[in-house]
């Protein structure tokens, strides 16, 4: 797992649970506590789960070549990440991104090989509760894979099974572009409004106001695509505001919790991607470019 904090963390952990050799690499405090006392996952409505020991390495280059390294790392440094995971690459080694954005895969396919690169999207409401514990909200803890140019094959196959026999909602899609673009939408949502309006989704959604700029942020982000050439329904944002009404009343964002923390933010590859985007195909961004130049103060640099 290249980055072991929320989701990587999780997912990492779920697999280690069930028996799969898995490597974390993590730095810092996490890092000591994990080598130290294991990796645990305190799950509100679901099993926890503690793996102990744990494998965990500061430097990828410890490793050695592996079958599949999952990367789970901030989007900035995604370039940083495809060098580093050079020495885990074996001849038939196979990356897998999941990552937020939309970005991260071209970013890794021109470090790595494009036919080394699996296309996935996870989707979870967790953090690093503190050092050696990723605290999971909710039940939603789900993951969607497939080959890029669609269509099955062994490696896929392979990994939808561990996954699993790990006890997460594991699915393949056939056009894993149109699932990374699904989930970009809404989290580009809940992550605008979470982060600028510094509260959880609950607040949002109730409120009329701030339900309305939820559900611009979204439609704004479904345009985009749409004219990327993304086979998106028109009206999928107001799909995305019937499911924020299920989701828990205090779900937020990673973005919401980094800027809390006083970590920088992803708002360049996130909003600001969809004001990027939305320029070079002249589709008017209004609300999401608002957004990046609010939160820019706390961004790490994009693309």
């Amino acid at each position: 797992m290249m980055g072991s904090g929320g989701v990587g963390g999780y997912y990492g952990g779920r697999l280690a649970a069930s028996g799969v050799d898995v490597t974390f690499i993590a730095r810092g405090r996490h890092l000591d506590a994990i080598r130290k006392h294991g990796l645990k996952i305190a799950s509100r409505n679901m099993d926890d789960a503690h793996v102990i020991p744990a494998q965990a390495e500061e430097d990828p280059a410890d490793v050695g070549a592996v079958d599949y390294v999952i990367v789970a790392v901030k989007l900035w440094d995604t370039a940083e990440t495809g060098d580093l995971i050079r020495p885990l690459l074996g001849p038939d080694t196979t990356v897998l991104s999941l990552q937020n954005g939309v970005e991260g895969d071209d970013i890794l396919a021109a470090k790595v090989g494009a036919d080394r690169m699996i296309g996935g999207v996870a989707f979870i409401a967790s953090s690093i509760g503190e050092p050696g514990i990723i605290s999971h909200i909710g039940t939603m803890q789900r993951i969607v894979i497939g080959e890029r140019a669609g269509g099955g094959s062994p490696r896929i196959a392979a990994l939808h099974d561990a996954m699993l026999r790990a006890g997460i909602d594991t699915e393949t899609s056939e056009d894993i572009e149109r699932t990374i673009w699904e989930k970009f939408v809404f989290l580009v949502g809940l992550s605008a409004t979470t982060t600028l309006m510094r509260t959880t989704l609950g607040p949002i959604r109730e409120d009329p106001a701030s339900r309305r700029f939820l559900h611009d942020v979204m439609r704004e982000t479904v345009e985009v695509g749409r004219a990327k050439g993304v086979d998106l329904p028109a009206d999928y944002a107001d799909d995305r505001l019937v499911f924020a009404d299920g989701l828990p009343f205090d779900m937020t964002s990673s973005m919401h919790h980094d800027l809390e923390r006083g970590n920088p933010i992803e708002a360049a590859w996130l909003s600001g991607a969809v004001a990027r985007f939305g320029d070079a195909l002249k589709v008017p961004t209004p609300v999401n470019r608002t957004v990046f130049a609010a939160l820019k103060p706390h961004a790490a640099p994009g693309p």
